[in-house]
Parts: structure tokens; sequence; C-alpha cells
């Protein structure tokens, strides 16, 4: 059940239930000059999906907004399957962690 006090995830627009599995995503890394920047509230199977897709460097670089995010081919169609999944749904990432 979800209620109007839960914040909705900037990614994939379904609401974040207090009991899902969450994480704040620097929208620049720490490593590459984020840290005390801005920070967004998301599913971790979200974020997983972002780091899983991206390097620091890619997204320092070109991926620093949720628009340039969602934008992104491979997460846009990430987006898209998991937008048809409840709320609380959380799985590992498909792929594995991207080479660092």
């Amino acid at each position: 059940m979800t209620t109007e006090d839960e914040p909705i995830c900037p990614l994939c627009g379904r609401p974040i239930p207090g009991d899902a599995r969450q994480s704040l995503h620097h929208l620049t890394p720490k490593l590459k000059g984020g840290k005390g920047g801005p920070v967004v509230r998301l599913h971790q199977i979200c974020h997983n999906e972002i780091h899983a897709t991206l390097t620091e460097a890619e997204l320092a670089r070109d991926f620093d907004t949720i628009d340039k995010l969602r934008a992104h081919p491979r997460l846009a169609a990430f987006i898209a399957w998991v937008a048809k999944r409840p709320p609380g749904f959380h799985r590992r990432s498909a792929g594995g962690r991207r080479k660092r």
C-alpha cells in the first residue's frame, strides 16, 4: 500500500515505500568532485542499474542529471521494464557491475 507521503523515485517515477530498498545517488560521483553536491533518493534497483551501466567518469562527464540518465538507451529500457513492477520490487541487476 502506498501513501501520499512516500517519496517518488526520480528515475523510474514509482513511489519508494518506507520498507523498500533505497539509497542516495550523487548526481556527480563523489570521486569526481561531487562530494557535498546534489543527491537524489532512488530505489536500490534503480541505483544499481545506473552503476551497472555507466562508469564514474561517464556519470560525471555526461550523465549528471536525472533527465540525462533517463535518456540513456539502456536505462530507458530498464525504466520501461521496472515501471511494470510493484514499488517495493528488488532484484540484482542483470549483467553484473561494469568495469571500473
